[in-house]
C-alpha cells in the first residue's frame, strides 16, 4: 500500500512492527506543515520454512526500504512481556536484526512500548487495534484498509516517534494534524466526543 509523499518533504520515519510470522512497516514523511503516508505493508518471513531465513527476509527488507526510501529515523515496537518464552526469544531476534539493519545504515534507533505507541496516537494505552487504524485514518487522510493489522501498528510506530522528536519542524506537524483531526471530529462526531476520546491532544489553557 503506497501513498507518495508530495514534493519538499524534508524528513521522513521508518517504523516496524517486529514478528517472525508477519512484520509490518510503514513510513511518514513530515516538513513542518503537515505529516502523511510514504508506504506501509507487511512480510511474511513465516512463510520461509527455516528460522535463519526468515531473519535473513527481515534484514533484507528492512535493508531495501531504508535504500528506496532514506529515512532520516527509525523506530521499533519493542517486544511486550509474555509468557511463551520461545515466542519471547523469536520477537527478539526479530526485533534485532531489524535493528541491526538500521544501525548499518547510521539511522538512529527508538524504541517504543506498544501502550506508548497507542497513547500517543488515540490517546488511550489500552485502545485497540481497530481505534489506533481509524485515528491514523483521521489523522494522516486516507481511507484504505491493510492486509493485516500489523500494517498500520507499524505506521502507528512512525508517527509516535514523529510525534515525539523534538524539533521545532515536529512540533509544528503534530500541531497541524492535531488541528485537521480535530476539525474533522467535529464535523463528525462533535468537539466534545473528541476531547473525551482524545485528551491527550487538546490542551487547556
Amino acid at each position: 500500500m503506497k501513498k507518495t509523499a508530495s514534493p519538499g518533504t524534508k524528513r521522513i520515519v521508518l517504523g516496524i512492527d517486529p514478528g517472525t510470522v508477519v512484520m509490518g512497516y510503514g513510513l511518514v514523511a513530515f516538513d513542518g506543515q503537515r505529516v502523511e503516508v510514504v508506504d506501509w505493508g507487511i512480510l511474511k518471513p513465516g512463510q520461509a520454512a527455516d528460522g535463519y531465513r526468515k531473519l535473513q527476509l527481515i534484514h533484507e527488507t528492512v535493508c531495501g526500504l531504508i535504500t528506496k526510501y532514506a529515512p532520516q529515523e527509525f523506530a521499533i515496537e519493542a517486544p511486550f512481556f509474555g509468557k511463551n518464552v520461545q515466542s519471547m526469544l523469536k520477537l527478539g531476534r526479530a526485533q534485532g536484526v531489524a535493528i541491526a539493519a538500521a544501525m548499518h545504515y547510521q539511522l538512529p534507533v527508538t524504541e517504543y512500548s506498544p501502550k506508548k505507541v497507542k497513547q500517543s496516537i488515540t490517546g488511550n494505552g489500552n485502545a485497540a487495534k481497530e481505534r489506533v487504524l481509524s485515528m491514523l485514518q483521521t489523522i494522516l487522510r486516507f481511507q484504505d484498509q491493510p492486509i493485516s493489522l500489523d500494517a498500520s501498528d507499524a505506521l502507528a510506530v512512525a508517527l509516535c516517534h514523529a510525534f515525539h522528536l523534538q524539533s521545532p519542524q515536529t512540533k509544528a506537524a503534530e500541531n497541524t494534524v492535531k488541528k485537521k483531526a480535530a476539525t474533522r471530529s467535529r464535523k463528525s462526531g462533535g468537539w466534545d466526543a473528541f476531547i473525551r476520546e482524545n485528551p491527550n491532544r487538546v490542551t487547556r489553557k
